[in-house]
């Protein structure tokens, strides 16, 4: 590997590389205080290992990730196998020189010792002594024998070749889901462009293919959502993190969902437009939002960071990463009030709240890159989260949602990397119908997520972005909430079409062609009556024995009033608007509608329809009524030879103008049975 001869070169080198798995005496202390917060307490009539109270002592401070991530791996790992059964098996527990309240520790190390397969840790000289440490080391080690044998029974009892076999089903699959899933990095535009990374990577013998699914070798795929997001297999990590792209954070390793989020907040921003990061989280999420917003005059504010040593911890990094234009706020989201002064450009907020977490595949980087509670370990080894700690967490988000609509900006991105409607969409269904708005804005409505490239049609018309758990991807939800403007209402119309025609409910037609638009004039405003008017049709329920002939009846009667439109339109037969929302039509209109459609006869006289011509050209005002249609029953056949007398049937009341007048002829009306509503002219008189 070339060393670089920057400053600080090599150590940036050695903080990237996969480290032998060696655990320190502050990384057991550290990672059985992690264990004692998420045991599983049983009943005190089932507790055969006892834990000590249930006080939680602070974290020590580790410099290094890697310890970090090591901690809370030895943690999950006690939590995940059976290794009470093994310790009660083996005949050294309990025991009296060992007190109750270093059991969490005696469980980790118990699980580094048959890690290592039951052989003797290396200690390294530069390394300082803890005494709980090496009085639990020893008494594991003096009893390896006993243990190792209690383990071979457990394993027998279990018919399972390794300790792997003990893990739950549910777990068991959560990791082989992560284990596959692929490595998301995006391009740091600070320190390199796209093309210079992809010029780099074809050096390195990588090759650019399509999709995930044509992962072989040393290949990549751009993600499918985001310009600036490549995609790795994931067998490739140890190789991609000695790579210079890697250590010179040209490329940085994130998930997927939090690349989502701040692509989202990049499309609604313009060129002078500050955002507002409400959360902390993780820097490369702020490092990310930072490089979008590269060649623009724009501040990213970040809110949460309490301390100064954060802060310059903080600083360090972004600088690191190259970021320039990042402002950090030491008060919390909702401290902050909606006019300070500081946030008056700002026009987007993005919303990252605390969440059960449980769509993300990774759980520990998940808790190490956003700071997230170690409890997610219980929730995800129990396979769910208790109803309790749901509420909480909720309730939490909500508020911190209706703060957000206070303020003066144009847009909110809301996004978790939760599985439960409680925290996704019913806090931001809740937070709408609240009302909060601020003073003297504009409400807010959800609208679609607006992303580069969308390959699934559908999911970039639902208001609602919604990714799930799988081997190519985390969970995540992703929701844009945007202030009404005056064309919120037609352009709620179109995301209804264009959702109903992805979803396939409406032919092509339906959605209506500029072309045909220009055309039709002001008459046609919408693409049909009931887009215009808001109301639906009721179609009568008559039961027939051909459902193909209802069928074509309904296509001639769409295809009479689109005739209709049709000859309205033209110059000779001017039409005038009363309301924009209802179109009004002349006499002569409706007796053509009548004379196409097969919807019967009204009533037995006709001569009301008939209008002088000074009358026809009046315009006249529409309204809705309720028609009252007879039953229609066609004539008594006469048997034909031997056969038997045929009973009347039912007609559908959509058959041809035609016959409905044969059977007017002969068969008088009977009673009156089928509602349907109509329009008709205020003049006539229909019978109710």
């Amino acid at each position: 590997m070339r060393i670089s001869d920057e400053k600080g070169a090599v150590e940036k080198r050695t903080m990237t590389l996969i480290k032998k798995k060696v655990c320190h005496d502050s990384v057991y202390i550290n990672a059985a205080r992690i264990f004692q917060g998420i045991h599983n307490k049983k009943p005190k009539d089932r507790t055969l290992v006892q834990y000590g109270d249930d006080s939680v002592s602070p974290l020590l401070t580790l410099t290094d990730e890697y310890s970090r991530r090591l901690s809370y791996e030895l943690a999950f790992s006690a939590l995940k196998y059976l290794l009470e059964e093994i310790l009660l098996d083996s005949h050294v527990y309990p025991c009296h020189s060992i007190p109750d309240e270093l059991t969490s520790l005696l469980l980790v190390m118990l699980y580094d010792l048959q890690d290592r397969e039951f052989e003797v840790r290396e200690i390294s000289d530069e390394e300082e002594p803890i005494a709980e440490v090496r009085q639990i080391e020893h008494f594991l080690y003096r009893f390896r024998i006993k243990l190792a044998a209690a383990l071979a029974r457990c394993r027998i009892k279990h018919d399972a070749l390794s300790i792997e076999y003990f893990l739950p089903e549910t777990i068991k699959k959560h990791e082989q889901r992560a284990s596959a899933l692929p490595l998301c990095a995006w391009i740091n535009t600070f320190k390199t462009s796209l093309q210079d990374v992809f010029r780099d990577l074809k050096s390195k013998g990588f090759t650019e293919v399509e999709s995930v699914s044509d992962f072989k070798g040393y290949t990549y795929c751009l993600d499918q959502h985001c310009h600036n997001v490549l995609l790795f297999p994931a067998s490739l990590k140890d190789e991609l993190l000695n790579l210079d792209l890697f250590a010179d954070c040209k490329l940085l390793l994130q998930d997927k969902s939090r690349s989502l989020a701040v692509h989202s907040v990049q499309a609604l921003l313009s060129t002078d437009d500050d955002v507002i990061v409400a959360h902390l989280g993780s820097h490369l999420t702020i490092a990310h939002m930072s490089a979008l917003r590269n060649h623009s005059m724009s501040t990213v504010f970040v809110c949460g960071v309490k301390t100064s040593a954060k802060a310059a911890e903080l600083r360090d990094l972004l600088n690191h990463m190259g970021c320039k234009n990042i402002q950090l706020l030491h008060e919390d989201f909702t401290e902050i009030e909606p006019k300070d002064s500081r946030l008056q450009k700002a026009k987007v907020i993005l919303l990252t709240p605390q969440c059960s977490g449980l769509g993300f595949s990774n759980p520990i980087d998940f808790i190490l890159t956003e700071h997230e509670d170690a409890g997610l370990l219980k929730d995800l080894y129990q396979g769910s989260v208790s109803e309790d700690k749901l509420n909480f967490l909720a309730e939490r988000q909500l508020n911190e949602l209706m703060h957000a609509m206070k303020f003066e900006v144009q847009s909110i991105v809301y996004c978790t990397s939760s599985v439960y409607q409680e925290e996704n969409e019913l806090v931001v269904k809740k937070a709408l119908e609240s009302g909060v708005k601020g003073k003297k804005l504009k409400p807010f409505r959800p609208i679609p997520p607006i992303f580069p490239k969308c390959p699934n049609p559908e999911s970039c018309v639902d208001p609602f972005f919604k990714i799930e758990p799988s081997e190519v991807s985390s969970g995540c939800f992703l929701a844009i909430i945007a202030r009404e403007t005056e064309s919120s209402k037609s352009m709620a119309a179109k995301g209804v079409l264009a959702h109903a025609a992805a979803k396939g409910l409406l032919p092509d037609s339906t959605l209506g062609k500029p072309k045909e638009e220009k055309k039709q004039g002001k008459v046609t405003q919408c693409g049909s009556d009931t887009a215009c008017t808001g109301l639906e049709p009721k179609t009568a329920k008559v039961s027939h024995p051909e459902a193909a002939s209802t069928r074509n009846a309904v296509a001639a009667v769409s295809k009479a009033v689109s005739k209709l439109k049709k000859k309205a339109n033209q110059p000779p037969s001017p039409v005038q608007l009363k309301k924009p929302t209802i179109k009004p039509v002349s006499d002569t209109g409706v007796s053509k509608v009548q004379k196409h459609a097969p919807v019967g006869k009204v009533h037995g006289k006709q001569t009301q329809a008939r209008k002088t011509h000074a009358e026809r050209k009046k315009p006249v005002k529409m309204k809705i009524v309720e028609i009252v249609f007879p039953s229609v029953i066609s004539p008594y056949v006469r048997p034909q030879g031997n056969q038997p007398p045929r009973m009347p049937a039912r007609i559908s009341l959509l058959q041809s103008r035609q016959g409905n007048r044969n059977l007017r002829d002969r068969v008088p009306p009977p009673s009156m049975s089928k509602v349907v509503k109509a329009t008709v002219l205020r003049n006539s008189r229909p019978r109710l």
